[in-house]
């Protein structure tokens, strides 16, 4: 279970929602400029909220009341951005990797395995990112973050920068990560049918709030 109840100050506009996410797949759903993002980075620790409290299951990352405030790189977050976000000095192999050693974890290859087979990443591993697709580019992405072992998958509309096409491609993979990964997933859109076919909780967002909650997306309270 992922609680959030936060409120940030960014420029002329705030931010504050409260919500609760149970499912496998929450989307922030809303137009540009709805706070979803931002709610995006509060939860990774990339932005510091001025009030309130962040907890995914027993561990709390954040409580401005606590002084508590869990550094990113200890959040155990697997951060997927819109443009993937490939080193392009590494081939895929090294991309896939990069989070395992950076988190110095032991290479587990029977996990390995089934994230290369899930994402059908195998034919890809010697190739360097600016030779892939956008949709092979979004698929190594996604596995550079399985890989680091997250309790949480954090996916900030990781199809706005595709075309129709790679959309098509990609998306039966996400709905395979849902069903098979076993990691919860918030998963930021503004597109209504890419929400509805992926998620089973939905947080919608307008103006920095929260304008509605939708299957296993909760209301939140204020810790």
């Amino acid at each position: 279970m992922l609680e959030v109840a936060v409120e940030k100050r960014l420029g002329e506009a705030t931010v504050a929602v409260a919500f609760r996410a149970g499912g496998r797949v929450t989307a922030l759903f809303g137009p540009s400029g709805s706070g979803k993002s931002s709610v995006i980075a509060m939860v990774a620790g990339l932005i510091r909220p001025e009030r309130g409290r962040i907890a995914l299951d027993d561990a709390v990352l954040f409580d401005a009341a606590g002084r508590i405030d869990v550094p990113a790189h200890r959040r155990r977050m697997g951060v997927v951005f819109q443009e993937g976000r490939l080193f392009p000095h590494l081939s895929v192999a090294g991309n896939l990797a990069y989070g395992r050693v950076m988190n110095r974890l032991r290479r587990d290859r029977a996990e390995e395995g089934r994230v290369l087979a899930m994402l059908a990443l195998e034919p890809l591993l010697r190739r360097r990112p600016d030779t892939l697709s956008g949709g092979e580019r979004q698929r190594v992405a996604i596995g550079r973050a399985l890989l680091s072992r997250p309790r949480l998958l954090l996916l900030d509309e990781p199809l706005a920068s595709l075309d129709d096409a790679r959309k098509a491609e990609i998306l039966p993979y996400l709905e395979r990560l849902r069903d098979e990964a076993g990691v919860p997933m918030l998963y930021v859109t503004h597109a209504e049918a890419e929400m509805r076919r992926l998620a089973d909780g939905v947080v919608r967002l307008a103006g920095g709030r929260v304008a509605g909650l939708e299957g296993e997306a909760r209301e939140g309270v204020s810790g």
